[in-house]
C-alpha cells in the first residue's frame, strides 16, 4: 500500500560536491540534494535542494517545479529574452528543453519535483 512521503530539511550531514568544471560559468558553488522519493519506474522524483553562489550550464531532459525556500536566483535562458530573478517564497516551473544558465545569487535552498518524459 502506498505511503504518505514527508520531504525533510537538508540534513546537517548532507555531502555537498561542487559544480562539475565543464558546466562552471563562475564562482565556486557547493550544492547538496536530498531526494526524498523516487517513483518505481524512476521518471518522478522529489526532495530538497541548495547551492552556494555562483553560475552554471544547464540542459533540461526533464520538466521541475521547483518553491525557493531560502536565497535568490537567477535563470538565463539561451533562447534569449530576459533573465528571470525568483526569490525565497517564489515557485517557478522549468520545463523540459530549458538551456541556459543557473546563477545563484545569494545562497539558495528549493524543494523540487522532477518528471522526466518517457522516449
Amino acid at each position: 500500500m502506498p505511503r504518505i512521503v514527508a520531504v525533510p530539511h537538508m540534513p546537517d550531514d548532507a555531502t555537498r560536491a561542487p559544480v562539475a568544471a565543464e558546466r562552471l560559468v563562475h564562482g565556486q558553488p557547493l550544492q547538496a540534494v536530498a531526494n526524498a522519493y523516487s517513483s518505481q519506474d524512476e521518471r518522478f522524483h522529489c526532495g530538497v535542494w541548495e547551492g552556494g553562489v555562483g553560475a552554471w550550464r544547464v540542459q533540461y531532459t526533464e520538466h521541475e517545479f521547483c518553491h525557493l525556500l531560502s536565497g535568490r536566483v537567477r535563470l538565463h535562458d539561451d533562447a534569449g529574452g530576459d533573465a528571470v530573478v525568483l526569490e525565497a517564497g517564489q515557485s517557478f516551473v522549468v520545463p523540459a528543453g530549458f538551456s541556459g544558465v543557473w546563477e545563484v545569487l545569494e545562497p539558495a535552498r528549493k524543494l523540487y519535483a522532477i518528471y522526466e518524459p518517457g522516449d
